[in-house]
């Protein structure tokens, strides 16, 4: 397994830090394959035979999922487990739930540790975090301590500078959107005549009062506005519904309903079973939506949503980005067929769009305490600097223009030109100069991306591997999907991607098995023949493939 470029420049630039200071946070985003770079990380750092790291988490499906993703970056390094069923510091590595190992009699056993690795960082000011962190430091004071996550500024604006000293680096929403290993969100802020009554909103210790917000937002009128704006931008797509409170919630989903809309309705207090059966629903049953208060907020992906419905303000910029995030996964078309996902319609009839100006993170270790100042911008006329809702300048008077009922579209996010065919860790061939036709290829896996009907295709096979659809849509995306599964399958060995030889005469043996035609290229090297004759072996599993996905495309449409 090889980690992507950009996963291999953040764990570079963690390990330099942790050098540096001894703790360091690093951020990247959903779908950047945060468990993959804790893992390289934590390996990395136990090179010596005789270190021991722990990495902690705060939900068990983590615990189990970074166990298993650390013995694929690392296969020859032991691993074990502290939680309520098992409490073994036997491996190497060991993966621990914090509300086990944070009481007494656990924090006890703790052995000596090199380095402790902390999922989700934007937890480790909680008291349970502190107590697992003060024990390790308190058994060794050179240890060092790793923070990974999405979200680093915490809902009650408490800093983690008492934990963290720096940020080693932070991948952003822009990078992952370029890269094709998320969508772009497209959001259009509707003001349907309550923008100003929701800017004086009081604050409460945690977010805006709920209340007061729905005493604003539900209201009849409003909710036909919302359903009317909705079927006019995304009656067709999947959609999360964010509300202010419950009552606020369950009127807009019997207004959907209403509609001729199937909805259903998610909120925290549902027992388990009514939760999952209702979003059992809204993934492989009838309901297009699911209406929700503060429940689908952090750690819910249903890949085919693609459009997030915004019925709430936020005052904390990383809420706001986790509403947002729960539409920007790309769709796994194996998982479902003949689902094309582009991009993310965000409808936002609160504040939060304007409030925050951009999906991007500005990470501040020292917290937000505060209500501090409301973003602002330049005026394009004079310069001068005015809040981000402001629709004339005091100075001069430039008008930001806007339609009655519509703000129009934000797309306020860093994006960087990102070219894959540099970025991979393969070398990529157009196979017949047409760029229709892509592939690249290792000792044991390829991957290539395949143009139809308007529509790029992406395709992953290799030995002992079946050929697998991997992504339909954007080339980017088909790009990402298809490297992913080249490093998923290859090692640093088989990349070869700078190799001389690439750029040898195909061998005898290769022209024996290429088409006559292509023999004749003279200026064919031995790696291209090596992707051509790749294709050559799977073509009839890639042409299945890609015309059942095209076919699927045309009965979903």
């Amino acid at each position: 397994m090889m980690l992507r470029p950009r996963q291999a420049l953040l764990v570079h630039r963690t390990l330099a830090a942790l050098n540096q200071y001894g703790n360091t946070l690093a951020v990247a985003p959903t779908g950047s394959g945060k468990t993959i770079m804790l893992s390289a990380v934590a390996g990395s750092m136990l090179e010596d035979p005789d270190a021991k790291a722990c990495i902690l988490a705060h939900r068990g499906e983590l615990t189990v999922q970074n166990r298993s993703k650390f013995s694929r970056v690392n296969p020859g390094v032991s691993t074990s487990v502290v939680d309520a069923h098992e409490k073994s510091w036997a491996g190497r590595a060991t993966f621990a739930m914090v509300q086990t190992l944070s009481r007494r009699a656990n924090l006890d056993q703790i052995p000596s540790l090199d380095v402790l690795v902390i999922d989700e960082a934007h937890h480790a000011a909680s008291p349970s975090y502190r107590a697992v962190i003060d024990e390790v430091q308190s058994r060794n004071p050179k240890a060092v301590i790793c923070g990974l996550t999405a979200t680093p500024n915490r809902g009650d604006g408490q800093g983690l500078r008492e934990v963290f000293s720096n940020v080693a680096d932070q991948i952003t929403l822009g990078e992952m959107i370029a890269a094709g290993h998320l969508v772009a969100p497209r959001t259009f802020v509707i003001d349907v005549g309550v923008q100003d009554a929701l800017r004086h909103v009081r604050r409460t210790a945690m977010d805006f009062d709920m209340d007061e917000v729905a005493s604003i937002l539900d209201k009849q009128l409003i909710t036909e506005a919302v359903i009317k704006h909705w079927k006019a931008n995304a009656s067709s797509r999947k959609t999360i519904v964010f509300c202010s409170t419950v009552a606020h919630a369950q009127n807009v989903c019997d207004a959907f309903v209403d509609a001729g809309v199937h909805a259903v309705f998610i909120h925290g207090e549902l027992s388990d079973v009514d939760r999952k059966a209702r979003l059992a629903n809204y993934e492989t049953g009838r309901a297009q939506v699911v209406v929700n208060v503060a429940v689908l907020t952090e750690g819910y992906d249903y890949t085919p949503t693609s459009c997030v419905v915004l019925l709430r303000p936020s005052s904390y910029k990383s809420t706001f980005i986790q509403m947002v995030g729960r539409g920007l996964r790309t769709v796994d078309p194996d998982e479902f067929p003949g689902v094309i996902k582009t991009e993310c319609i965000v409808l936002d009839f609160g504040t939060a769009s304007l409030m925050h100006g951009s999906i991007e993170q500005e990470i501040n270790l020292d917290g937000h305490l505060g209500e501090g100042e409301a973003p602002t911008k330049d005026c394009p006329d004079c310069g001068a600097i005015v809040p981000l809702a402001c629709m004339e300048c005091p100075l001069c008077g430039h008008v930001w223009e806007r339609e009655p009922h519509e703000l129009g579209v934000l797309a306020d996010f860093v994006m960087s030109e990102i070219d894959l065919l540099k970025r991979s860790n393969f070398r990529w061939c157009d196979l017949f100069g047409h760029d229709d036709a892509l592939m690249a290829t290792g000792f044991s896996a390829w991957g290539g991306i395949f143009f139809l009907n308007g529509r790029w295709h992406a395709v992953g096979g290799g030995k002992d591997l079946r050929a697998h659809l991997l992504g339909v849509g954007e080339r980017t995306v088909c790009m990402a999907r298809a490297d992913d599964w080249l490093n998923d399958h290859e090692s640093a060995d088989s990349a070869y991607k700078t190799r001389r030889w690439l750029n040898e005469p195909p061998t005898d043996k290769q022209l024996r098995y290429l088409p006559e035609a292509m023999r004749a290229d003279f200026g064919l090297t031995r790696y291209q023949a090596s992707a051509l004759l790749s294709f050559q072996f799977n073509k009839t599993q890639i042409q299945r493939l890609v015309v059942a996905a095209n076919d699927a495309c045309r009965e979903a449409a």
